[in-house]
């Protein structure tokens, strides 16, 4: 069947990815071939000392993404996309997006990059004698409450990115278990949230006199499979600003980034592994069983249908990469030319094979934002080197990739 005819039919299936800079919108055949694909810059800021994003940017985000991937389609098939078969969303896992019965916002963001939960995830590991990070989502709803902040009383539903645009989209207030593993524990024999952790939770704050208990305000559970609702018209129009797309499309569970990565590398089965690597870095372990004790750098996950992942995650990777690589593109652009970005990254990444071993005495930190798993609450990327240091171009791009794994 030809590629136009597949897209006019409906049987095409569209996936969206909102990563830390970028989100990424593909469409595919029922193959699994890409058909066509777009993708969106964005940022995350630092407001009054919280890595956020902004209502506006993450509605821009998607619309801005799936405007370029529409903007494929007509160019190389000279057609729109009406209707689509199936639609997947997953996004940065954790993180603390919490509303109210209005369905209104109460407090800006707070992405997975911050760390101002210390407390919160000192106090929850050792209540629950599992592991909770400072990014998780339970760390930041318990923090909010150490901190006597006003809304908590407030809280309807809380939820992570890729549960906002899934409810967003169909009004299903439901997560992936991957993603649900990451706002708070799993137990893997139910695929559910663990019941006496919950129970642990609400007798922390039962002095606190909250009308909800956290099983009220947490999102449903669905494993890889499970129906999760379909695409509304509001979703529709959300999605696509043209207002050509029309609803009814099968909507998967919505999972976090891990799980994707895990599903894309292929490394669902038990004992398999991948390392993700982006603005962070992760490492995702499936075991044939569960850890046996509490360990603070050793994260407890799940694949999308549930299996546990032993999972490091280490908050800097590419940003201060990033950042180098926006440097030489200026210098280029002062020379009038026009660069390609992705060439660019080609081009100075192989330059690193040729550098030292020990990168010619090159030193650098890429600490950006804060590390837990190396004891960091707030970052300061650094490049440090003495007088007689080989600083060329190939030790400087492989003192990079050292320190992008670094902590890892």
């Amino acid at each position: 069947m030809d590629i136009k005819k597949i897209i006019e039919e409906g049987s095409a299936i569209i996936g969206m990815e909102l990563g830390s800079t970028k989100v990424k919108a593909v469409m595919i055949d029922g193959d699994g071939n890409v058909i066509a694909k777009g993708s969106y810059k964005w940022e995350n800021k630092l407001e009054n000392g919280i890595w956020t994003y902004s209502m506006d940017d993450i509605k821009n985000s998607v619309q801005g993404a799936y405007a370029k991937l529409l903007e494929n389609v007509q160019k190389n098939y000279g057609t729109v996309i009406k209707k689509v078969k199936a639609i997947g969303v997953s996004a940065m896992m954790h993180g603390y997006l919490a509303f109210d019965k209005n369905d209104t916002l109460l407090v800006p963001f707070r992405t997975w990059r911050n760390t101002i939960t210390g407390e919160a995830a000192d106090k929850l590991t050792e209540a629950f004698n599992f592991n909770i990070p400072q990014r998780w989502s339970i760390a930041h709803l318990y923090q909010a409450i150490l901190n006597g902040e006003e809304h908590v009383k407030d809280i309807a539903f809380f939820t992570t990115l890729a549960g906002f645009i899934h409810w967003k989209l169909t009004g299903k207030k439901v997560l992936g278990v991957g993603d649900a593993s990451g706002m708070f524990p799993i137990n893997d024999k139910t695929n559910d949230y663990d019941k006496a952790m919950i129970e642990t939770f609400d007798g922390l704050i039962a002095d606190k006199g909250y009308s909800w208990k956290l099983a009220d305000i947490l999102p449903g559970v669905l494993v890889a499979g499970d129906n999760a609702g379909v695409l509304t018209d509001d979703g529709a129009k959300l999605l696509d600003v043209s207002g050509n797309l029309e609803g009814g499309a099968l909507v998967c569970p919505p999972e976090g980034d891990a799980g994707t990565g895990m599903a894309a590398t292929n490394s669902v089965r038990v004992r398999t592994g991948n390392v993700s690597a982006g603005t962070s870095i992760f490492s995702m372990i499936v075991m044939a069983e569960n850890l046996k004790s509490v360990h603070r750098e050793i994260d407890v996950v799940t694949t999308p249908e549930g299996a546990p992942v032993a999972m490091v995650h280490c908050n800097n990777c590419t940003s201060e990469i990033n950042a180098w690589e926006g440097l030489f593109k200026q210098v280029l652009e002062l020379y009038g030319v026009e660069v390609d970005e992705d060439r660019l990254f080609d081009l100075i990444f192989l330059e690193a094979l040729k550098g030292d071993p020990d990168c010619g005495g090159l030193v650098g930190f890429n600490y950006f934002s804060g590390e837990p798993v190396t004891g960091f609450d707030a970052g300061r990327p650094l490049f440090v080197r003495t007088a007689n240091s080989k600083f060329n171009l190939p030790n400087f791009m492989r003192m990079q990739l050292f320190n992008a794994l670094a902590a890892l």
